[in-house]
Formats: structure tokens, sequence, C-alpha cells
């Protein structure tokens, strides 16, 4: 569903993504690891289309995001992990822009923000201004944006920030959910424990190259991911 070939992204003298290579297929939860500033935000932001890359290839279900980023970006989502949303605007207006862009029904947004606003218990903030909103409510709303075109792919950028404790385990069943429909989904996150017990596969990402990838069993062995992590950190 997506595929990172010899991704390459400078800033000035500095490759904040260094020859990268991933392969993320439909129904995986991959699960991506690195300090702050390791390079996962820019591929992230690459992969979606909002950073122009150095060198390398980003497909989205076969299509090229450089040839066709509008074909590309049809069929995604992205989270970021701090939403800047139109604060201007209500929960129910943001929400029905975004479908109004990806095209989605009257009946089929209705429906779906009746749903995930249930879930995320915002139903009777809607009618709020954003600029009313909590840091956590910005990310249910920014996550129930997300899903309204029921994207193939998923990326996100520290999901659980922000979320409280029911919210984010709704999202983890929510994720494997969506993966068992076929859905694929890339996300970052310093959780450790979460990306553990959530993630199908995982890569670990250090000074812009990667380091370690494969399925959970193959990266942490024995131990856990926190010490792999951390013995490759120190490396």
């Amino acid at each position: 569903m997506l595929r990172i070939d010899h991704l390459t992204k400078i800033y000035g003298d500095k490759k904040a993504v260094d020859d990268l290579s991933l392969h993320i297929r439909p129904g995986e939860i991959y699960g991506f690891i690195g300090h702050n500033g390791a390079g996962k935000t820019t591929t992230l932001k690459s992969c979606c289309g909002i950073l122009q890359y150095d060198s390398g290839e980003i497909t989205v279900d076969g299509i090229s995001m450089k040839r066709d980023p509008i074909a590309c970006k049809r069929k995604i989502a992205y989270i970021p992990d701090n939403p800047d949303l139109y604060e201007f605007m209500t929960g129910i207006q943001f929400l029905n822009f975004v479908a109004d862009i990806f095209s989605v029904s009257a009946a089929d947004r209705k429906s779906r923000i009746e749903k995930y606003a249930g879930l995320f218990e915002i139903t009777g903030d809607l009618n709020q201004p954003i600029s009313a909103y909590s840091h956590g409510m910005k990310q249910k709303l920014a996550i129930i944006s997300a899903l309204l075109h029921e994207p193939k792919l998923i990326m996100m950028d520290e999901p659980f920030v922000g979320l409280d404790p029911k919210a984010s385990h709704l999202l983890k069943e929510m994720m494997k959910d969506m993966c068992a429909k076929g859905c694929a989904i890339f996300f970052s996150t310093h959780v450790l424990e979460v990306a553990e017990k959530l993630c199908d596969k995982v890569a670990i990402i250090k000074g812009g190259k990667l380091i370690r990838s494969g399925t959970m069993e193959e990266v942490k062995g024995d131990t856990s991911l926190e010490d792999v992590f951390l013995e490759l950190e120190e490396a």
C-alpha cells in the first residue's frame, strides 16, 4: 500500500532522511520509532505529499506521489501530532468541509460523523467553535475528519499524545478494526509499550537512517522493544 524507496530529504547540509526504504502492506499496523529529530515527521510528511523530497520514490497503492499527488491523497489520511485546524469554524463545519474535499456523500458523512463523534464523545461539542476546544478535543476532531472518506492508508504522527486513556484505547481498537478490513496504518510513537502490543511490524530510525526493521518478533527477539531501542540508540 505504501512503498518508500531510497527516500532522501536534505535541509541545508543535513540529511534529515537518508536513503530510507520501507514497505507497508494492506492490513499492517507499522510502527515508526526514533528519538526527537531522527527523521520520523519528515518521512511522514514526505509520504503524504506535504514535503517535497530530494531523491527516491514514494508510491501509494502503486501510484507515484511525485507524478500524481492528488490521486495518492485521495487514498490517504494524515493526522499530525499537533492538529492545525481552522479555529474560526465549528467542529461540524470543519468535518463537512473535509467531507466536501473528498466528495463524501451527504448520507455517508452524516452516518460516519454520528458514529465517530459518538464514539469519541464529542457530539455535543460539534456546534462549538474549534477555538474553544482543548488539545485532546482537537485531536479527536482531526481523527474523525481523517476517517470520513474511508482511506486505504492512514499515517499518524504521535496519535496518542493529548488523548485521554479511554480515547487512546478506542483509537487502538479502531486501528485494529480498520487493518482487519484491509487498511494500512503507518504511525510514529514514543510510547514503546503501545507499539510493542499494537504493531505487526516496526522500523527504528536514527539520524535519518533506518537501523532496524521487520516484524515485532524479528526486531525485539526475546527482549522488549524498549531494550532494543535503547541499545540501538547507544550504539
